[in-house]
């Protein structure tokens, strides 16, 4: 039996993104700075990524740095196990989905979506830095829309973490071979990239870059056109 698509006029459903949206920059201001973290949702509890992201979510509690994550299984169930267990704030960004018909259970703060729009939207209100695990569509989706982000200057610059160097390997080296060498990214654009298993290494990072966050008491907000725009970035 297959899902039947519905598609409702765009009149229809901004005033529902919109909803969703707000709900989630209410409940973001209410807590601290924040760290997204994306990966799978099908990887199993027995997989050295699962063990990984639970001690990345963990870390990063202790830190007093807020863990948000997609709220379905896998690799998002695992780094909010990790932030929920030791006591932090863990934001699951729910929605549902036909492999992902529940809720990880791990979630001290629970956003529902119908929207991936004001969903995805959501991971870039209030983060600090970003992450991301070994993950399908979903997840280079995520990935390339903050990096693009950050590149073209419509959100301030921040750590995108890439952890499992082995995984990453293949796709970093298509972007140098295809992307770099045929010019269709600026010669430092991979450096946005910080690419570690070392989680020691990773908070070292974030810490380096978001040094102030503990003292800057900002409302969530989406990404904006920069009013100075000499040093904006082109694709």
């Amino acid at each position: 039996m297959s899902n039947k698509i519905v598609r409702l006029p765009a009149t229809q459903q901004i005033p529902r993104i919109m909803s969703e949206m707000r709900a989630a920059a209410e409940t973001l201001q209410e807590m601290g700075w924040g760290v997204s973290v994306f990966g799978s949702a099908r990887i199993r509890p027995d997989s050295p990524y699962y063990r990984l992201a639970e001690a990345l979510g963990e870390r990063l509690a202790k830190a007093g740095l807020t863990v948000i994550a997609g709220g379905g299984p896998g690799l998002m169930e695992a780094a909010n196990k990790g932030a929920y267990e030791a006591g932090g704030h863990s934001v699951g960004l729910n929605i549902s989905l036909p492999r992902e018909t529940s809720n990880n259970h791990y979630q001290t703060h629970s956003l529902q979506f119908d929207y991936f729009y004001s969903r995805k939207a959501t991971f870039f209100m209030h983060s600090a830095a970003y992450i991301a695990l070994p993950g399908g569509f979903g997840t280079l989706d995520e990935l390339f829309e903050v990096t693009t982000l950050v590149q073209t200057g419509k959100t301030p610059k921040a750590p995108i973490v890439l952890i499992g160097t082995d995984f990453w390997a293949g796709l970093l080296d298509w972007i140098r071979s295809h992307l770099l060498s045929n010019g269709l990214i600026g010669g430092n654009d991979l450096d946005l990239f910080y690419v570690t298993d070392d989680l020691d290494a990773v908070m070292a990072h974030i810490h380096t870059y978001c040094a102030d966050c503990f003292s800057r008491h900002e409302e969530p907000s989406l990404p904006i056109e920069r009013e100075d725009s000499t040093d904006s970035v082109h694709q």
